[in-house]
């Protein structure tokens, strides 16, 4: 179980990672699966992004649900991982109907790259196989967290980067949040070492009695590895446009836990998926409008909440990888051997 909860804990979520690190590698995919009926959205930020199957997901758009979301390193190259999500999705039928045959489908997998490239040997990056995989190994439950995944690769500031988790309930509502944590900005005040998100946990989930207070040893490390990709998801049921609201409030999460946020170097893309397992609650005419929208926007505040949590747990889950250290480096004793 996730210490503060996992996105899996929304339920029909399932999240799948596949990586390579080591030998050259350093990079990877993670894949989210929505229940069929999951409505989607994305709020993209920041002046460098990397996606695919986006602009299907505005609310004017025909399409109203996907299938799954694929995050993955290898920048623009990564966007193959899709692929293999695709052919994994339509193996079993699973898609939008486009014909009078249950195999006549077409997934519906948007997605969004980070920048991982220069950490490992040039030509080492994500392929349809890194989709496939990450589909094969998805589950429900517990969700491996650091570098795992989209987040093998990833770099937030002066620090390796990674995967994190969270969820929280909310008014009934299970809301979750997977972020793959490749910013710009910092994360933390590298004079105490106290992640900026900090003040965001909830029951001791970080497992850290008391932050360094101290400055950190960390050598200055190039910030070109660029981009927070992640998913907020909640089990009410929502529009796309209410679900566009959604991501939006992730994004603020995100822009709590990093300093700066949504650069011109960043990417920064989130996506929203509800599944519409509960109705949101509200009575007919005008008075009902307005119940509902106070019931959407507790959900966007848990979004904000729970993604920056989320970026927590990527940064204090990493692990080194050749020439960038991890949070655990840096600040040993918040990690006890």
């Amino acid at each position: 179980m996730n210490p503060g909860g996992a996105i899996t804990d929304v339920p029909g979520v399932l999240v799948g990672h596949h990586q390579r690190v080591g030998d050259g590698w350093a990079t990877g995919t993670t894949v989210v699966l929505a229940p069929d009926e999951a409505v989607a959205a994305v709020d993209q930020r920041g002046g460098a992004p990397g996606t695919r199957e986006t602009n299907l997901l505005e609310p004017e758009n025909l399409v109203q649900r996907v299938n799954a979301v694929c995050l993955s390193g290898g920048s623009a190259y990564g966007l193959a991982a899709a692929d293999g999500v695709t052919r994994w999705l339509g193996e079993r039928g699973r898609g939008f109907p486009v014909g009078t045959e249950p195999h006549q489908v077409v997934p519906i997998v948007p997605g969004a790259v980070i920048f991982d490239l220069p950490r490992g040997d040039w030509g080492n990056r994500p392929d349809a196989s890194f989709g496939y995989a990450a589909c094969e190994a998805a589950a429900g439950g517990a969700v491996a967290q650091g570098t795992v995944g989209a987040g093998a690769g990833a770099q937030v500031g002066s620090l390796k980067g990674g995967v994190g988790t969270a969820s929280e309930v909310v008014d009934g509502f299970v809301v979750g949040a997977l972020a793959v944590v490749n910013a710009s900005g910092e994360a933390v005040r590298l004079d105490t070492g106290e992640p900026f998100a900090a003040d965001h946990e909830t029951g001791g989930e970080f497992g850290i009695a008391r932050w360094p207070g101290r400055p950190g040893d960390v050598a200055s490390a190039a910030k070109d590895l660029n981009t927070t990709i992640g998913v907020v998801a909640v089990d009410a049921a929502l529009s796309k446009a209410e679900c566009r609201r959604l991501a939006v409030a992730g994004q603020d999460g995100l822009a709590r836990a990093v300093r700066p946020a949504h650069t011109m170097f960043d990417g920064d893309t989130v996506f929203a998926l509800a599944t519409g397992k509960r109705e949101v609650p509200s009575a007919p005419g005008r008075i009902g409008e307005a119940s509902r929208m106070v019931a959407l926007d507790a959900l966007c505040a848990a979004a904000a909440r729970v993604f920056a949590r989320a970026m927590v747990h990527g940064l204090l889950a990493a692990t080194a990888v050749p020439g960038l250290p991890a949070y655990r480096d840096v600040w040993p004793e918040t990690h006890p051997a």
